[in-house]
């Protein structure tokens, strides 16, 4: 296992699996910029900018604090014009909480969602 990373272990008569804190960040990132109204993550480093465009980037916008095998997760977004915030905002706590509890199989506590600005919509 990596240095500096947290991981979530499961351990029966089996053997034991460990979970990645990168798994949970890169569930809840795509979980939230599927729901409607989100227009992508905010991020706030031009080094964080350009690697929103590869497979890092997946994560960005999500930050976790993991305790006692319970998650909570940060997630700051930018929305679309022509949505409501606060339903944006509900929408992607909903999805993020079913999205990491159904993948990961781990208890989220809470989802605090912060949208930092709003964008024009994407086109098809």
């Amino acid at each position: 296992m990596a240095e500096n990373r947290v991981y979530i272990v499961h351990s029966d008569e089996k053997g034991s699996v460990n979970i990645s804190e990168d798994v949970i960040s890169v569930t809840a990132a795509v979980a939230a910029a599927e729901v409607e109204g989100v227009y992508g993550p905010f991020v706030t480093h031009n080094k964080e900018i350009t690697s929103v465009l590869g497979r890092k980037g997946l994560s960005k916008g999500v930050k976790l604090t993991i305790n006692d095998d319970i998650v909570t997760i940060d997630v700051s977004i930018i929305a679309e014009v022509g949505y409501s915030v606060s339903e944006v905002g509900a929408e992607v706590q909903k999805a993020v909480i079913s999205a990491v509890q159904d993948t990961v199989g781990i208890s989220v506590s809470a989802v605090n969602v912060s949208i930092h600005g709003i964008a024009l919509k994407k086109k098809p």
